[in-house]
């Protein structure tokens, strides 16, 4: 296969100013389709980024039979969109979270399976240097038996959230934060969908966890979550505490920490420190550093993954789909729980 033909479905403001950039940077994708709503948007899309094709109705572009999709609609929209693609034929990214419905989750990763298809989720975390270093030494028991987690993250985002002015930034690019992607609770909007899922995917990810109940309170306005804390059980009896905030001034980095306790020992991972640790009971200790900046969030590795894995090149999915389905069914439950007052609720 000498080029990739990828079509792009939610032409909206992270699409534009990450996904196709980082495909229009590569020589083996030919840009092939392009959907969004709005005509005049469609329009600066497809003739400032070069698409050979446009429309406003997602069928039409996947009709063209596309090798690979970008799916970045608004939240609510994944599912249907995602699952459309897989059967078009093409390898899918989707944007997280991957969906708002746990059911509708598992569903893109059975069709995945079913057609043979590579089903990826836009969790950048993943692909930051050394990361899956430090997942295999979890995998190989660099701690031991898991049994306590904690998660905590933090990001420059309460105004995506309120309905603020915005940030400076977001008067340079191509287009601004849809409000109603974000804001309306129907559609997915909130802290725990919008922002919680990078570290909860992070978390599942790095450790192969899955909940199995969840207690938690949310603090928000307008009826979505803004402050969220929830104490989580996990299948492997393993216990943990999940909490996140969008606090961080604009020009802050975003605070990501995990600490991993083992019968073994303890894993303490911050992100935006650009450190980790290991320490055994048996007294042995690794300190894993970064390059200086290389940890600082970016989602290249998501979108050059998809085009290397549909080439052949590659066959290690570092952000697959049955991760994202965690995520979405811990995070559904989260809010559950939190609408019913803080009450122990199943995850399935």
């Amino acid at each position: 296969m000498s080029k990739i033909r990828v079509a792009v479905i939610g032409a909206g403001w992270f699409a534009a100013q990450n996904h196709i950039p980082v495909l229009q940077g590569r020589d083996d994708v030919i840009l092939d389709g392009v959907s969004r709503l709005g005509a005049a948007e469609l329009a600066r899309v497809r003739d400032h980024f070069g698409f050979a094709f446009a429309s406003q109705d997602f069928r039409e572009v996947l009709a063209r039979k596309p090798d690979a999709v970008i799916v970045a609609s608004p939240h609510h929209l994944h599912h249907e969109h995602a699952h459309a693609a897989l059967e078009a034929g093409a390898h899918v990214l989707c944007e997280k979270p991957m969906t708002v419905k746990p059911a509708h989750a598992w569903d893109l990763v059975a069709t995945a399976k079913r057609l043979g298809r590579h089903l990826l989720v836009a969790n950048g975390y993943h692909y930051l240097p050394r990361l899956d270093e430090i997942r295999q030494a979890l995998l190989e028991g660099a701690v031991g038996h898991i049994q306590h987690v904690v998660c905590h993250f933090a990001s420059a985002t309460l105004p995506v959230f309120t309905g603020s002015t915005g940030f400076r930034r977001w008067q340079t690019t191509f287009f601004r934060p849809a409000v109603e992607t974000w804001q309306d609770p129907a559609r997915g909007g909130g802290f725990a969908y919008g922002q919680l899922s990078h570290s909860v995917a992070l978390l599942l990810w790095l450790t192969d966890l899955r909940a199995r109940d969840i207690a938690a309170r949310v603090r928000g306005d307008a009826g979505i979550d803004l402050y969220d804390a929830a104490t989580v059980s996990f299948e492997n009896d393993a216990i943990g505490v999940i909490a996140g905030a969008p606090s961080v001034p604009e020009e802050g980095r975003a605070r990501l920490r995990l600490s991993i306790s083992g019968d073994a020992g303890i894993l303490d991972l911050d992100v935006d420190l650009d450190r980790c640790e290991i320490e055994r009971h048996d007294g042995g200790r690794q300190l894993i550093t970064p390059a200086p900046a290389q940890w600082l969030y970016k989602c290249d590795g998501p979108v050059h993954r998809l085009i290397e894995l549909a080439r052949g090149e590659v066959r290690e999915n570092l952000s697959p789909g049955d991760i994202g389905a965690r995520s979405v069914e811990l995070i559904e439950a989260m809010l559950r729980s939190a609408a019913a007052d803080g009450s122990v609720t199943a995850i399935r």
